[in-house]
């Protein structure tokens, strides 16, 4: 890897930006404790309740049911009144935020919550509505830090949360907004929660029921995949929010040891961004297939489905004009994913600020749609919603000054391909 111009980053910003797989898994804090002895590090692997960034209140929507139950009896209380609280804080059209809402729990029990337990795990910043009914939510987290959430009404009654993982994302997928951010955090299980929390509260009695959940937003979900496991498990509770498993739906740009790992775990729906049918263009648009390639990832797709009965993997593939949406990748596209049972979603690629890249047309993408059919694929293709809010796919969040590097642009693209101008060029090889 040679570098050709590049002024505002260190040696070391660049491995994390263009090298994502170096970053260590991050894992939330109430799984192990470390801490410093003369001998070296020791580990704890002592369970305790998360509590808030003050460390004064035990954060409720941060464990699953068990926990909840665990930490109620702690407290003195029977497990019944665990049940009580959880179908409050998720259910019976409910969703507490505070003690108000608490009605018909145990009147000393109820003062205890309200004393040290906290009900919310984010702070409501703003909601902007999109010309489609599409709804863009900005949650402050209590580090001052802001996320973004959308909620996508169908005429349907198939109303769905996209909800976010982290704030930024370390990928660097070159069509992304969100991925010119960095990471900046991993959100916990109940930030992650609170998401879908805020949307039935928020938009419940004005576009119906929310049915459906998709891990699409900011960040990559399996590189906070603890939490993400956590927060999905909570969704699916059946005394709870009761998502259906096949209606939650995790996105991951490959991370093929993590995505092993969900398969293996979950029994939520997986999504796989695939964008690209050559490793050529892929190492250039998602540079996370550099250390997993097409070939491993699908590999990996063939082997672990093959234990799932009655399970499709859903292929995400974003069209960007010039790129990858000639009629030979849709044959190649065709042949990458046989063998694994899926459904293929194209994706219009949605602009925004600095980007080198255009949306394929509509006459192309037909196309490609009848193409990947002819082959015998289940192909759709998915209309882009909220994109005059930048509430879009690949549209979310607020670079900041300092931002992951443009990666080059490969030869037999750079004709038809103009980067935004004073970009930093990187070379990838």
């Amino acid at each position: 890897m040679s570098i050709l111009r590049c002024t505002t980053l260190s040696l070391s910003s660049l491995k994390f930006y263009l090298y994502p797989h170096y970053l260590p898994s991050l894992r939330p804090a109430s799984n192990v404790r470390f801490c410093s002895a003369s001998s070296g590090l020791a580990v704890s692997a002592t369970p305790h309740f998360k509590t808030d960034s003050e460390g004064s209140k035990v954060i409720l929507k941060g464990m699953e049911y068990a926990e909840l139950e665990n930490w109620v009896q702690s407290q003195g209380y029977r497990s019944g009144q665990a049940l009580m609280l959880w179908k409050r804080l998720y259910g019976n059209n409910i969703w507490a935020h505070h003690g108000d809402e608490l009605e018909g729990l145990n009147k000393d029990f109820k003062a205890m919550l309200c004393g040290v337990a906290e009900f919310k795990a984010l702070t409501l910043k703003d909601v902007y509505t999109s010309s489609d009914n599409t709804r863009k939510i900005l949650f402050s987290l209590a580090d001052g830090l802001v996320i973004e959430t959308v909620v996508i009404p169908c005429d349907r009654g198939r109303n769905t949360v996209c909800v976010s993982s982290q704030v930024g994302c370390a990928m660097n997928c070159q069509f992304c907004y969100t991925g010119r951010m960095g990471l900046r955090k991993n959100l916990t299980a109940a930030e992650i929660v609170e998401q879908a929390v805020f949307a039935r509260r928020l938009f419940s009695r004005e576009i119906g029921p929310i049915t459906n959940v998709v891990f699409m937003g900011m960040g990559e979900p399996l590189h906070n995949i603890d939490n993400v496991l956590k927060a999905s498990a909570i969704m699916v509770d059946e005394q709870g929010l009761y998502f259906s498993p096949r209606k939650v739906t995790v996105s991951t740009s490959g991370l093929v040891p993590q995505l092993k790992r969900f398969l293996q775990e979950s029994s939520c729906a997986l999504a796989v961004s695939l964008n690209a049918t050559t490793d050529e263009v892929r190492n250039w648009i998602m540079p996370i297939n550099r250390k997993y390639n097409l070939a491993r990832l699908l590999d990996t797709l063939r082997d672990e489905l093959r234990f799932k009965h009655n399970y499709k993997v859903l292929f995400e593939y974003v069209m960007l004009a010039g790129v990858n949406d000639s009629m030979e990748d849709a044959k190649r596209l065709a042949a990458l994913v046989n063998g694994v049972p899926c459904k293929i979603n194209l994706i219009t690629f949605n602009p925004h600020s600095g980007s080198e890249f255009e949306p394929t047309s509509d006459e192309q993408m037909v196309e490609f749609r009848n193409t990947l059919a002819s082959e015998g694929c289940i192909v759709f293709m998915r209309q882009s919603r909220g994109d005059d809010k930048m509430a879009a796919c690949g549209q979310l969040g607020k670079p900041g000054d300092i931002q992951a590097p443009r990666l080059r642009v490969p030869p037999r693209f750079q004709a038809s391909l103009q980067g935004p101008e004073g970009a930093a060029d990187i070379l990838s090889t």
